[in-house]
This record gives structure tokens, sequence and C-alpha cells, in this order.
């Protein structure tokens, strides 16, 4: 059985920045928790966070009010980010003088930025964590072995390395071009 959740949700509505700069200071706050989230936005340093943290802080005033005007009870500390989105918005086409009279075309991208909040059900889990024992494995048939051994790939025969039996053992040389042995002092 589904529980059906309420969004609550709040726009700014064509805003001077392109979506992919907003989408930035969205993703940080994607799926967080209210209080996390206005933290986040709140020292966030792009131009467009400022923003961001008053139409997040709309969303939650929304929540609120509308809650109260339905008689929903509605726990704010509960509250997450579902959904944070940045659309585009119309384009402004704009021109820029160009060398020898020419003039370059250029535009400035607008966005419809939209985050709604809903409340993050615990499904009646309290505080306390409870561990259960795991439950005993079932006991493999002959059948399903020898289905495991027939998909497994064959194992390829190992290669020998005559190299490293072949390297004689190196000894020090001193300045005085005596030889030394590592482990034992010369006498």
């Amino acid at each position: 059985m589904a529980v059906e959740t309420k969004e609550y949700r709040a726009e700014a509505r064509f805003q001077r920045v392109s979506p992919q700069k907003a989408r930035l200071v969205l993703d940080l706050i994607r799926g967080r928790g209210v209080e996390d989230a206005l933290n986040t936005a709140a020292f966030t340093k792009k131009r467009i966070a400022p923003v961001i943290h008053k139409l997040l802080t709309s969303a939650v005033d929304n929540a609120k009010y509308v809650a109260g005007e339905q008689g929903v009870d509605l726990d704010v500390d509960n509250l997450y980010v579902k959904q944070a989105l940045a659309n585009d918005g119309p384009r402004m086409k704009r021109i820029r003088p160009a060398p020898m009279g020419r003039a370059y075309r250029y535009q400035r991208r607008l966005t419809h930025i939209v985050v709604s909040v809903a409340e993050r059900h615990t499904n009646g889990a309290s505080l306390v964590t409870r561990v259960e024992e795991p439950a005993a494995e079932p006991v493999e048939t002959k059948a399903a072995k020898k289905a495991a051994a027939k998909k497994a790939p064959a194992k390829k025969a190992e290669v020998k390395k005559t190299e490293a039996k072949a390297a004689p053992k190196k000894t020090e040389t001193g300045k005085s071009g005596a030889k030394k042995s590592k482990g034992k002092k010369a006498e």
C-alpha cells in the first residue's frame, strides 16, 4: 500500500542566470532535509544561491500555510527537498559589435526554477534500531551446484616464469671493492 505524500512547491521564474549554473546549486540541495538544504544554500558561493535560499524558504512557508488551511498535520522537521529543477526560460537575443561593421549575435539565457518539498514518512520506525538474526541459508542441491559449475568459466593454465630462477643473487660492494654480505658484519 503506497502512502501518498503531499508536495508543496515554490517557483522563481525569469531568473537572469543560465539553467546550467542554477543546476549546480540545485544538485547540492536535492534530496536533503530542509534545514540542511537551507544551510547549504546560505553558504554556497554562487550568484544564484541566495535566490534558491529564498525560494526554499518560500516552499517551506507554503507547506506550513497549506497544511494549516487544509487541517493536515505537518512536521516541518521531516520536510525534505523532493524536487529541484531549473528549466529553460525564453532567451533574449542580443547583438555585440564586431570588427569591420559586422555584428555577433549572442543569447542571454533565463531560467524558471522550481523547488518542491514533501514530508518524509518514517513508517513507524523508532529511534532504536533493532538487529535481527539472519535467516538460515538454504542448503544447495547437487543439481544447483552442477548448474553453477557449468556457468563458471574454465581456468587458464598458469605460465611458469623461468626468469626468477635464473637470476643470480646480487651483493653490495663497498668503497674498497670488497664484497659485503647484507646480513653479516665483516670482522
